[in-house]
């Protein structure tokens, strides 16, 4: 599946070394005002350029492709496209090592070796790009809910940019922490057990490639509580509570008050330290290291990411009632 959404529905296209990758976007409402333009400040946002990203640039300039019309969302589908400008695909030719951490084994096995595995193909992080244009159309649909994703620790550390320095000099990786939250959430938006909110957020948030966990609220914390201590007592008629673990949902249904969690990123499985795994040409145990222009530290770039995949969560319920 390489679609997304019930009502506002995303689907993918493209690998990371292939001519373009892209969104189609289906059941964005006509009349909303969309230009390339709207969609800079996230894009910019999740490109590469500070200390711990990869040396690989891309203009990553959006191509509006269909579905708009005089700067106006027409109702139908709308295409979105990406060009690759950047690709070094000699750093991926195949030399009977799949490289640990990756999908390059698993999709193997699933495509039979007929998947794309340069740059990671269509399991790359650069397919996280289309989420975010996709995300900016659908913050357009809700925009009187706000949605803050930003970094909370890198390595298990608040200051951490030494951190990474010292990473990459070991031509290692680390992983991170992200917080988000949505303010001016109404109540009601959700369905119980299997299409809760959480459990739709979670399943977007789990396609963003090296996510590992999600915590909601209080999270992992609660299991220490008391029931006494977790329960969020109502302050008003309008459904506040004094507390907010959790995290904004009760029962699979927004509460009204703020939505809150985090996700836990993994190391970059790219590194350029020497690791011993097994060569599927020689049948033998030998050293092998990535090679090419990778991030220490893709958490860093996430934010507009899982921004983008709230907001087409939200914007789907909003639309489905």
């Amino acid at each position: 599946m390489n679609s997304f959404g019930r009502i506002f529905r995303i689907s993918l296209y493209g690998e990371s070394h292939g001519t373009e990758i892209g969104v189609i976007i289906d059941g964005c409402p006509p009349g909303i005002n969309l230009t390339e333009k709207d969609f800079i400040k996230d894009i910019e946002r999740r490109k590469s350029g500070i200390v711990g990203t990869t040396k690989r640039t891309e203009s990553d300039k959006p191509i509006i492709k269909s579905g708009v019309y005089k700067n106006k969302t027409t109702g139908a589908p709308i295409m979105i496209s990406f060009k690759n400008e950047n690709q070094k695909s000699e750093d991926y030719e195949f030399d009977g090592f799949f490289r640990p951490g990756h999908a390059d084994f698993t999709a193997n096995k699933k495509y039979k070796g007929f998947n794309d595995y340069r740059g990671g193909g269509h399991f790359s992080g650069r397919l996280s790009l289309p989420v975010v244009a996709a995300g900016i159309v659908a913050k357009k649909i809700i925009p009187e809910i706000n949605i803050t994703a930003k970094i909370e620790e890198i390595g298990g550390q608040k200051n951490y940019i030494k951190l990474i320095e010292k990473t990459i000099k070991e031509k290692d990786s680390i992983g991170g922490i992200i917080s988000c939250t949505v303010k001016n959430i109404p109540a009601g938006l959700g369905e119980p057990f299997f299409n809760s909110l959480e459990s739709v957020i979670s399943a977007g948030l789990f396609s963003i490639p090296g996510i590992k966990a999600v915590e909601f609220g209080a999270g992992i914390n609660l299991s220490k509580m008391k029931g006494s201590e977790f329960n969020d007592v109502f302050i008003d008629t309008s459904g506040k509570t004094l507390t907010n673990n959790a995290g904004g949902i009760n029962g699979g249904i927004s509460n009204g008050n703020d939505i809150f969690f985090k996700v836990h990123i993994r190391p970059s499985s790219s590194i350029g330290k020497t690791l011993k795994t097994y060569n599927f040409k020689t049948n033998k145990m030998q050293n092998f290291s990535v090679k090419g222009r990778h991030d220490a530290c893709f958490a860093l770039r996430l934010p507009p990411v899982v921004e983008a995949v709230t907001a087409i969560v939200i914007a789907d319920f909003w639309m489905g009632g």
